[in-house]
């Protein structure tokens, strides 16, 4: 075991060395984990004994350098540790890291994206092999990482500090650098299952086949493939009715029968001339399972009967590496990725809502009117006034669509050595594409409001033949919504050489260029405008930007103790102009068990293509994501949706308790924001066999790009009131919640990693490991010079990115613990993800307001590999079957964006080495 944080190195022996350099790349790299897994300290030590340690490029740094040397904050996840902690897949990776905010589990057809700190998608770098990869087509701001070839995978490198200088100025929350293996020979083939112990859907199966030829060291070439399949299986909401029964629901204070009901089966009504809103079914209990009674003599629809609790999703990538060594100081390598998702997503049935404030009205014509000859109940007082009709058409079961991502990429880099001068030369070109379609449920809206005017379709119960007919000439299932595409293409050169001998070692010096072109398209197809749920007009959009920079390093070893570090980038963009961005870093080691490390950056992120090029549309464009009441047609208490009346003439259904229409898009003004970046920390080794590092981060980012939470805004109607559109006649066109420059947003906290190997036993080899992060800071304003509100513990007024505007929340603590045991061909795993607690949403009355507890899941691995070329793990996810933490802020009343629904589930894999 390791008794020093770093060895000496005999560095002349490295310096000429160039052509093994990257032998021993996953051993330096687990050392550097300081904070990951004892293990790798265990096989540094055996591997020091056989060959020098060499140098490594570090994710953070264009220079070479022993790891344990690193001055900066990064962390090592092998692949090994996906099955010991039962990952199944890039999203449980990503959603596993304590310094990441990521959803789990996805539920968006945008697919799964990184978040560190919480601070936003759009503010984390990922990269494969040390370059990006092409953006999620849709929003253009973060890397959908399910496209990333899982079974290819090495290890993933996390960089918990910015990295402007080096890999772009966008890098402001971190890196996350996804690694696939150097070289492979053989074929592998592993299979995977993970079957949830209750009964429906959330299913997964995984099945991947890599294959590889070739020794490179003897050889002089290698080439490898691997196609990776998964599938998940769509869980019901009704699949977890403790979840959500309306029991709890009641608890919360958030029961759908204390509000009154919109588009139902059957039909809610109001009438213009009268005032009435009512029910012709109210009285008999509505029509269960689809609806249930609500306030005002209305219907309110069961919407967990409809819901996902989670969406079915598949994915498949295909992933191929050749590696070439021309010569001891050139080498040439050629990858190629190709990958494809489908995600499905449900809502509650399609409903008469039409676009620009169009109103689905039936009159005494229709024969089924209420009272009329169909035989519908009467409502008193109606006296055969025209009727608002408020339906949602729940005979054609939940609408649903699909989503289609596929993801190319090819680069091609050449490594070598010219004189005095390391090179590193690559191309790479990436496109995305993403589509989607109505598949079930969808219609055509105004036709479905002539059916409702015309009397051949029944808002309030079953359709005759003739109505079903109907239905079937409206539907606009099998039509395309929107397509968009996204283009990368880029080249960089960096060069490396030693200039000096200084008392620590050579003082070394790179420098490099690099260009990228980012292109986008996006259409939403002609049939949109005619779809109630898409409520916005046709659009196309279109934004192209070139970026081309140089940048330079050094590296200075002042002592053997003391080493310094300095790094500035300068980037031209074609439409915002230029930047510089220095980076400084040091470490400090004093004695073989302690050492100081930190660093100092600034950064730039220009708006995203989506941000300030994407759709611009005069009128609304969605609805919001929540119930709210106008705050003018409907008064009541502020930011409690349901409490509000409508005033004199206003229909309820659509002003109180409802969706509203919003206005997205992009934003031509929107400007570019800044960073800057601290880290300062230490690492020591308090006992043998024992390590424990500390590192403290400030982040500051000024003029931050976002959306307004559509919960701010609709909790302050009064400061946000001109964003509140209204037509002649005083009705609400749309509420104004397109991308914007907000006001500042700064964190500040703690990562901290321990590990301890214990003394070897004849039981076996027992070790403990933790990775957590304390967070004593998050707050942003909402606008520049505005007052700052906290997100820590709480939900505040920070987006994930441009492809959500709800309200998040930061933990004060998240950690992951790991307990391991090893002996001769068993290993077993206990892994701890565990995360604080927070003060709820509470848009509720006082008397429900609560706290939601700390949250904490156990997963458990068991592996053997005394079967020759097989490899068998068994692992349970949630050990204790642990229910999502409770809470208010959503109608599923359970943390769906932090937990998952599936319960207890058995995780059984199978891998065999021909």
């Amino acid at each position: 075991m390791y008794r020093r944080i770093c060895r000496s190195v005999d560095r002349s022996h490295v310096s000429s060395a160039m052509p093994s350099r990257l032998g021993m790349t996953s051993i330096a790299l687990a050392v550097l984990a300081l904070a990951g897994q004892a293990q790798a300290q265990a096989q540094a030590q055996q591997a020091s004994a056989e060959a020098p340690m060499q140098k490594v490029e570090i994710t953070g740094s264009t220079i070479k350098r022993v790891a344990a040397e690193n001055a900066l904050p990064v962390s090592t996840v092998k692949a090994d540790d996906f099955a010991n902690a039962a990952l199944t897949t890039i999203a449980d990776v990503v959603t596993s890291l304590p310094v990441g905010a990521t959803n789990v589990p996805s539920s968006a057809g945008a697919g799964t994206n990184m978040n560190m700190r919480g601070i936003g998608i759009n503010r984390t770098l990922v990269l494969l092999n040390g370059r990006r990869m092409v953006n999620e087509p849709l929003s253009n701001g973060f890397v959908n990482v399910d496209m990333i070839p899982m079974s290819a995978l090495g290890r993933v490198e996390i960089l918990r500090d910015g990295a402007s200088s080096t890999y772009g100025t966008d890098a402001i929350g971190g890196v996350v650098n996804f690694i696939t293996k150097r070289t492979h020979n053989g074929v592998n083939v592993t299979a995977q299952t993970v079957l949830p112990e209750k009964s429906g859907g959330g299913k997964e199966h995984r099945l991947s086949i890599l294959g590889g030829m070739g020794k490179l060291d003897s050889d002089g070439w290698n080439v490898y493939a691997t196609i990776d399949a998964h599938k998940r299986s769509a869980l019901d909401s009704n699949d977890r009715p403790e979840l959500s029964s309306p029991e709890l629901l009641a608890q919360l204070g958030i029961a759908p029968r204390a509000t009154s009901g919109t588009y139902a089966f059957p039909a809610n009504v109001f009438s213009p001339s009268t005032g009435i809103t009512g029910n012709p079914y109210y009285a008999s209990g509505c029509k269960a399972p689809y609806s249930m009674p609500a306030t005002r003599n209305t219907c309110i629809l069961n919407s967990n009967y409809y819901v996902l609790a989670l969406p079915a999703n598949s994915q498949t990538t295909a992933f191929t590496k050749g590696t070439l060594r021309l010569s001891d100081d050139h080498t040439v390598t050629a990858e190629l990725l190709y990958a494809r998702e489908n995600i499905t997503t449900q809502r509650a049935p399609t409903t008469t809502v039409g676009f620009n404030n169009a109103v689905a009205t039936i009159t005494p014509a229709s024969k089924y009117y209420p009272g009329g000859s169909a035989g519908v109940p009467a409502i008193a007082g109606l006296n055969g006034s025209t009727l608002n009709v408020s339906w949602s058409v729940a005979e054609l079961g939940p609408a649903i669509a699909r989503d289609q991502q596929e993801a190319t990429r090819f680069v091609l880099a050449d490594e070598g050595r010219l004189g005095q001068w390391d090179y590193r030369l690559g191309y790479i070109y990436s496109r995305g594409q993403r589509d989607s379609w109505f598949r079930q449920g969808y219609l055509n809206g105004p036709k479905l409001q002539e059916g409702v005017r015309n009397g051949t379709l029944n808002p309030f119960g079953a359709q005759d033949a003739a109505g079903l007919a109907y239905l079937q000439s409206i539907s606009a299932d099998g039509g395309q919504i929107r397509h968009t595409t996204n283009r990368y293409t880029g080249a960089d050169l960096t060069l490396t050489r030693e200039l000096m001998q200084l008392a620590g070692g050579p003082l070394t010096f790179a420098t490099g260029a690099e260009y990228h072109a980012d292109a986008n398209d996006d259409r939403a197809l002609d049939g949109v405008i005619n779809v109630p749920y898409q409520n916005r007009l046709p659009s196309y959009a279109e934004g192209k930007r070139n970026i081309s920079a140089a940048f330079a390093e050094i590296d200075v070893p002042l002592t053997s103790e003391l080493n310094l570090n300095a790094a500035v980038r300068a980037d031209r963009y074609s439409d915002f102009g230029n930047t510089v961005n220095p980076k400084a870093s040091f470490r400090y080691q004093p004695m073989k068990t302690l050492m100081f490390r930190g660093s100092a950056s600034t950064g730039f992120r220009a708006p995203t293509l989506f941000d300030r090029y994407g759709y611009r549309l005069p009128g609304a464009t969605a609805l919001t994501t929540s119930r709210w009441d106008d705050p003018k047609l409907c008064p009541g208490t502020m930011g409690l949706a349901g409490t509000g009346k409508a005033v004199a003439g206003a229909n309820p259904l659509v002003v109180c308790n409802a969706f509203l229409p919003i206005q997205q898009g992009s934003n031509p003004d929107v400007l570019p924001e800044e960073s800057r970046n601290l880290t300062l920390g230490m690492v020591l080794e308090p006992v043998r066999n024992m390590m424990l590092s500390l590192d403290y981060f400030n982040i500051q980012v000024r003029n931050s790009i976002g959306q307004l939470p559509q919960n701010a805004i609709f909790t302050n109607t009064a400061k946000y009131a001109d964003l509140f559109v209204r037509n002649p006649d005083g009705t609400l066109a749309y509420v104004k919640n397109t991308v914007m420059n907000l006001g500042d947003l700064r964190t500040s906290g703690i990562d901290v990693g321990w590990n301890y190997a214990f003394p070897k036993h004849a039981y076996g080899d027992f070790k403990v490991g933790l990775e957590g992060t304390y967070v004593t800071r998050f707050e942003n304003q909402n606008e520049k010079d505005g007052p700052w509100i906290s997100n820590l513990g709480r939900f505040g007024s920070v987006g994930s990115g441009n492809v959500s505007s709800s309200p998040t929340y930061t933990f004060r603590w998240k950690h992951t613990l790991r307990m391991s045991w090893a002996k001769a061909d068993w290993f077993s795993q206990l892994t701890q993800n565990f995360n604080t607690g927070y003060h709820d949403l509470n848009n509720v009355t006082p008397e429900y307001f609560r706290d939601i507890k700390p949250y904490s899941v156990w997963n458990w691995t068991l592996s053997y590999k005394g079967i020759k070329h097989t490899q068998i793990t068994f692992g349970i996810s949630n050990l204790f079957d642990t229910n999502p933490p409770v809470t208010n802020s959503n109608s599923t009343a359970y943390a769906n964006n932090i937990a998952s629904p599936i319960g207890r589930a058995y995780n059984a894999r199978v891998s065999y080495d021909f």
